[in-house]
């Protein structure tokens, strides 16, 4: 089995990422082959509207046709047995990067004939991973649950399989609160969380990498 994690963080040894390395791990004890992809690392951009996938006898097989450096990271995801993107939450949304991205990937997979969604053939489980800095109780009066569910019904719905979610809430953001003006947080709450929760958010990750490639 092959497993593609997709890191929509700035930061490649941030919140985002160890969740991501961990599920990796998960997924490596079951025998998975794994690699991970950052985001930030790469030019890209977003759909451009060319329709170059919808053409009548040009069969991309769910492919986006833009030559840049996703391309190879697309084929990849579209031959790989499971996905994760993880992303922290920037505004009640994913980052910019993971919009573009999954722009990227699902239109070409979305189907405008009648009576067809989608046109892969094979399934392909995901998982979204967020880390936020707000608590879990604001998860959903601050909408981000109904962002988070709308990702997970359309990737669900086009990769033709399950797609679950993983939350780290309440993250640490800086290695030094005194350096920023910041004073609406509770550092030794922040420590907390990081020393208490965020462990168990790790092992969570790495138990969901392990779910994902157990047949």
């Amino acid at each position: 089995m092959k497993v593609i994690a997709i890191n929509g963080s700035p930061r490649k040894h941030g919140n985002t990422a160890e969740m991501l390395k961990s599920a990796l791990e998960g997924a490596k004890e079951n025998g998975a082959k794994t690699k991970i992809y950052n985001l930030y690392d790469m030019e890209f951009t977003g759909c451009v509207s060319c329709f170059a996938c919808k053409k009548k006898g040009k069969d991309c097989k769910g492919l986006c046709v833009i030559k840049d450096d996703l391309k190879e990271v697309l084929e990849e995801i579209l031959k790989c047995d499971a996905l994760l993107i993880g992303s922290p939450i920037y505004f009640s949304d994913v980052t910019g990067e993971v919009r573009s991205f999954l722009e990227r990937l699902l239109f070409p997979i979305l189907s405008y004939n009648k009576g067809e969604r989608e046109i892969l053939k094979e399934s392909i489980p995901s998982a979204f991973i967020y880390t936020m800095n707000v608590p879990l109780e604001q998860y959903d009066s601050l909408g981000y649950k109904v962002i988070a569910e709308r990702n997970q019904k359309i990737i669900g719905g086009l990769l033709k399989a399950e797609s679950q979610i993983l939350l780290s809430c309440n993250t640490y953001q800086f290695k030094d609160y005194d350096k920023y003006n910041a004073s609406r947080f509770s550092v030794e709450e922040k420590e907390k969380v990081r020393k208490e929760q965020f462990p168990l958010d790790l092992k969570a990750a790495f138990e969901l990498g392990k779910q994902l490639t157990t047949k």
